[in-house]
């Protein structure tokens, strides 16, 4: 549903990760309705050109191209209660800022900042692990940084990786 690749590369993005896994057979439903809330999104009463959709079960992304119309204070609000809602009418949180979303044998995995901090990290962790950079804001920082090992990610402000465990 979503189409990213028809949206220039300056258009702005906004990704919402989930508290955890969102169920398979939720996922269809859930992004028939972030793609509709998408194509009825308006600022200023003109709509805004953007879509949205889920990705790796995990992560609810809305794209706006910026250069047909800007969406503003209460578009973007709008936008917030939409997710709100949705988390509440699925028992999801989007909204934990506590969580960090790494990759590992292929599949989505969090850890809670707590335990960056108790220094209990999985042992699948290391300094090459992917984390994924949800505060990217265009598309081609999305494209090109949304995944990216954590020593180059602000992720290792927080995770200290054993140097006996790093690769």
């Amino acid at each position: 549903m979503m189409d990213l690749i028809s949206f220039p590369d300056h258009s702005r993005i906004w990704i919402y990760a989930s508290d955890r896994e969102i169920e398979d057979s939720l996922v269809w439903e859930i992004n028939t309705k972030i793609y509709q809330f998408s194509q009825e999104w308006i600022s200023h009463q003109k709509a805004l050109r953007s879509t949205g959709g889920l990705l790796h079960a995990y992560f609810l992304v809305l794209v706006v191209d910026q250069q047909i119309n800007q969406p503003g204070g209460c578009s973007i609000d709008t936008s917030v209660r939409f997710i709100q809602e949705l988390g509440t009418n699925y028992n999801l949180n989007f909204f934990n800022r506590d969580l960090f979303y790494y990759l590992s044998d292929g599949k989505v995995k969090t850890i809670n900042r707590i335990e960056t901090q108790l220094n209990t990290l999985p042992k699948e962790i290391n300094e090459e692990t992917l984390f994924f950079d949800n505060l990217v804001s265009d598309k081609l920082n999305f494209q090109k940084n949304w995944l990216k090992p954590l020593k180059e990610s602000w992720h290792s402000k927080f995770i200290k990786v054993n140097q006996s465990m790093a690769i």
